[in-house]
């Protein structure tokens, strides 16, 4: 734990004499007691109520404490739920996702798994779908709709090529729309050929970012599934560095082979091959996790620990407002059994 304002903890020590006065006073009470006979009466009736008498006395100065210390604004670590999280799925949809050494097929079980990953996350929880293959789409933009995810997850459609570069690129330009990220700028440059329309507006320059610590950013996630290498789009480390600098983490699923001894027509096997490594440093750069999931089995229990661990995030939070409402509280209830026991405020 640590407090933003810990000058204000000396204030504490102005407590210390309190318990003090307070003794002094009942001594001071029994001594008019003894020599005032009425005084004597109401003093024994007094003594015969033992912890009744020190206990209001003992709420506010807890309540007193209690406010001090909220004015130091003590921060600690919890581990509480995301007020507002995004997860987006970037999902492989390349030709060699068709392959069945994952049954029925990497393509099939893939699907199924994220499916079930969608059930088992919280309601509150928006995901978002990428697809990715030699180009990358918006499948699905950001919602709680689970039925919408879903529709989505079975509406796949094959293609050729393998873009990982620009799936985590759309990803965050899903998440930070305000950085007015462009894969087409960043894929073909302002130099390149295209049409536009006279209603289209230019789109403003990417935004100047400073840099966060990798994983710090505590909105939103990157869940990257695939089972090949980079063959076309931007550059795969260079996508991670953007998502690291904006502290977002990229959790990596590769599937399928390693060696990528599968059967297929001559020179296909390099295309069917695990790019393990880079997808390691994707993770590792971003403060994220790689998985490598061979079977169906295995993918779905990745899938089941990355639900657990991105529903949950230890933050740091104030508790300040949660002290003062403690305090609140004592100070309540030692005035409300004091009115109850006594008749009066004591």
């Amino acid at each position: 734990m640590s407090f933003l304002w810990p000058g204000y903890l000396w204030f504490l020590l102005a407590l210390a004499p309190l318990p003090l006065a307070y003794a002094w006073l009942l001594r001071r009470r029994g001594r008019l007691a003894q020599r005032y006979g009425r005084l004597q009466t109401e003093g024994a009736a007094s003594l015969r109520r033992g912890w009744r008498r020190h206990l209001p006395p003992a709420l506010f100065l807890l309540a007193c404490a209690g406010l001090l210390f909220a004015a130091a604004r003590p921060v600690a670590r919890v581990p509480l739920p995301w007020a507002r999280t995004s997860i987006m799925l970037a999902m492989d949809v390349s030709l060699s996702m068709r392959v069945n050494d994952v049954k029925p097929t990497r393509l099939e079980a893939a699907q199924a798994a994220a499916k079930s990953f969608l059930r088992e996350l919280p309601r509150r929880i928006e995901v978002g779908l990428v697809t990715f293959a030699g180009s990358s789409q918006v499948a699905q933009r950001a919602t709680l709709d689970r039925d919408a995810l879903a529709a989505s997850i079975d509406a796949f459609q094959m293609q050729m090529g393998t873009a990982v570069g620009d799936a985590i690129v759309l990803c965050l330009a899903e998440l930070f729309p305000q950085d007015n990220i462009s894969l087409g700028e960043m894929t073909f440059g302002g130099n390149a050929p295209r049409g536009r329309s006279l209603d289209d507006k230019a789109k403003p320059p990417p935004r100047q970012i400073t840099p966060v610590a990798p994983g710090s950013y505590d909105a939103a996630a990157i869940i990257l599934l695939s089972d090949g290498r980079r063959t076309t789009g931007i550059d795969t480390l260079e996508a991670a560095k953007m998502a690291a600098d904006r502290g977002v983490r990229v959790y990596v699923i590769g599937m399928g082979t390693l060696d990528g001894d599968i059967a297929a027509p001559d020179g296909m096997a390099i295309y069917m091959k695990l790019d393990e490594p880079t997808l390691r440093e994707v993770a590792r750069m971003t403060g994220g996790e790689y998985h490598h999931a061979g079977t169906a089995e295995a993918l779905h229990g990745v899938y089941e620990k990355l639900g657990s661990r991105v529903q949950v995030q230890p933050r740091e939070n104030e508790l300040s407002g949660l002290l003062a409402l403690l305090s609140a509280l004592f100070a309540i209830t030692g005035a409300g059994l004091s009115v109850l026991w006594f008749g009066r405020i004591v």
